[in-house]
């Protein structure tokens, strides 16, 4: 269970703070909620306390991890399938799994992509949430700017693994 003033992750949107712990009734049934609040964009969630886990409500990484994820990410290999849809669903699978290695894996996949094809509609709009859960999850580990620590992400995802 998580408290008031926890930074916690959600999958789908990034990282965030828990701002309260409300009780609820909706359709009938009483539930404890936790709010919470986005930092950027100020987004407002109410996450139900007993659904988090299955969710995949996590504490946000800790500044060590985020070092390693920055220094990994020009390692990681940028795969490029033909099939829109099998891209798609895939990147969607991984964004959804909550591991920030595989977020940055979707980001560092479709920023080069856009840049050697471009991106369809839908891919510009996941690549543009898959960077704002990995940048916001980032700012909070390291409690950094999100200019710096946007600057920082894209530096790491231009450079290409070093082919052996």
């Amino acid at each position: 269970m998580f408290s008031i003033g926890d930074l916690v992750v959600h999958p789908m949107h990034g990282a965030g703070i828990i701002d309260g712990i409300v009780r609820e009734k909706i359709a009938g049934a009483v539930q404890d909620y936790y709010v919470f609040k986005m930092p950027v964009g100020g987004l407002l969630l109410k996450i139900p306390v007993a659904n988090s886990q299955a969710i995949g409500i996590r504490t946000v990484i800790t500044l060590p991890e985020a070092e390693s994820l920055l220094t990994a990410i020009p390692a990681m290999d940028v795969e490029s399938s033909a099939n829109w849809n099998k891209r798609y669903r895939e990147n969607m699978i991984r964004l959804k799994s909550g591991d920030l290695y595989e977020v940055a894996r979707v980001v560092k996949t479709l920023m080069h992509r856009d840049r050697k094809r471009g991106l369809s509609t839908g891919e510009r709009k996941m690549l543009h949430n898959a960077r704002q859960i990995l940048i916001s999850e980032i700012v909070m580990a390291e409690q950094g700017e999100y200019g710096d620590i946007e600057a920082r992400i894209d530096r790491a995802m231009l450079q290409m693994p070093i082919s052996h």
